[in-house]
């Protein structure tokens, strides 16, 4: 006899650009790498790259997993769905 499967934990991630100036994220799980000009981070559903000038973040909450950017965006580029090894300092500092 099959053990029943495990319930799976339902996986959201939105976002809200506005003017390609402000960014607003709910999912993030990890932050890989910022700078003023790319952002790569991941969400409960993948990759997320984020490309422009004069990049900030505004916030950040790993419990939570909100987070607000600001600048002049130029691209979001969503990578692989699995995350595959250890968290990034940046994402340990937040947990």
């Amino acid at each position: 006899m099959k053990p029943a499967p495990l319930p799976q934990t339902p996986q959201h991630h939105n976002l809200i650009l506005e003017d390609r100036q402000s960014l607003n994220l709910s999912g993030v799980t990890d932050v890989d790498c910022f700078d003023e000009r790319i952002i790569r981070l991941y969400t409960q559903l993948g990759e997320l790259t984020i490309k422009g000038r004069k990049l900030h973040v505004d916030g950040v909450s790993l419990e939570s997993g909100d987070m607000r950017i600001s600048g002049d965006i130029w691209s979001l580029q969503y990578g692989d769905r699995d995350r595959n090894g250890p968290l990034s300092a940046f994402g340990k500092l937040f947990r």
